[in-house]
């Protein structure tokens, strides 16, 4: 029994030792490539892997900023599930805000770029603009929808529902939980046009014409078939990096929520996961707590994406 295992080990060993010969070898014959490489590796590790290991470290000790950091084990990871009640609503905000907000954003936005992809480009051009511009408006796109959701008689909701004779006080969309919810997704589906319809549009713009004829020869009858074995076969980078926008969008909505919502919201009905990180990071300086709250937005986050993934690596087939 001894043997066998220490067989295995050795062929562990002798494998892992052959690949990493093999990557050095690698390397080696590619120095040049790796040279001009060498300064965007050193920024990533400084400012992307170095950071993000650090939290995975913090999110195991108790740190206020003022004392040195405090090992805890997992103690931060069990109050999170077990006695912390408005972290589990942020889960569940975050989670319904994503589902609804991230696939139908991203679905909306390949079809819009697709259907502009038919127009004229000076059309093309102008509507493009025209649907990004929300996405690039920032805060002022706050301002106007809480114009018009105002909680008073002001509100333009409001106004126009009280002087039809729809209703006979102001309804507090910012304010009644069975309201607020929807607005931020409404709003949240309006700026839906980010990095990722632009890069649907770029990508639809690089598509191969000779294959859509080459396809009408085998057999492809219809635009729908086109789309399906042609179209987002050969978009699934720009697929995947719209994914990745609006993955990435969709789970860190704090700021729609804080520019939408007065904080802390009624019965934190739409307290979301980001939301629960800077109030224990900037307020309470409990950031030990906030990165176990990090680390676990990142995994989820990370395993969504690696699902998005596995689901177009099967387009086309």
């Amino acid at each position: 029994m001894d043997s066998t295992f220490n067989a295995k080990e050795k062929n562990a060993n002798n494998k892992f030792q052959n690949s990493l010969k093999e990557f050095w070898e690698g390397v080696k014959e590619d120095r040049v490539s790796y040279l001009f490489l060498a300064p965007f590796g050193l920024l990533f590790i400084l400012f992307v892997v170095l950071p993000v290991l650090l939290s995975v470290v913090l999110s195991f000790t108790y740190f206020n900023l003022f004392q040195s950091p405090s090992w805890v084990g997992w103690e931060n990871y069990i109050r999170l599930f077990i006695g912390d009640d408005i972290f589990l609503t942020a889960v569940k905000n975050t989670l319904v805000f994503a589902a609804v907000t991230g696939p139908f954003g991203y679905m909306l936005s390949f079809v819009v770029a697709w259907l502009l992809n038919e127009l004229k480009p000076k059309l093309r051009a102008t509507l493009t603009v025209l649907f990004y511009a929300p996405a690039i408006s920032g805060g002022g796109a706050f301002i106007v929808w809480r114009l018009i959701f105002d909680n008073d008689k002001y509100g333009y909701l409001n106004s126009w529902l009280l002087s039809n004779g729809f209703i006979t006080e102001p309804i507090q969309f910012l304010r009644d939980t069975s309201y607020m919810m929807p607005v931020v997704l409404i709003v949240a589906l309006w700026m839906s046009m980010g990095a990722g319809f632009l890069a649907f549009i770029a990508g639809l713009q690089g598509l191969d014409p000779k294959l859509f004829e080459s396809a009408a020869i085998d057999g492809v009858k219809n635009r729908w078939q086109e789309l399906w074995y042609i179209t987002l076969p050969q978009m699934r980078p720009y697929l995947m990096f719209g994914a990745i926008m609006s993955i990435t969008g969709s789970f860190m909505a704090a700021g729609l929520v804080t520019g939408m919502i007065p904080q802390p919201p009624t019965d934190y009905a739409t307290w979301t996961v980001v939301n629960h990180i800077n109030d224990y990071a900037y307020i309470r300086y409990e950031m030990g707590y906030a990165s176990a709250i990090a680390v676990i937005l990142f995994g989820f986050m990370v395993s969504v994406q690696k699902f998005i993934q596995r689901l177009l690596s099967k387009l086309g087939e």
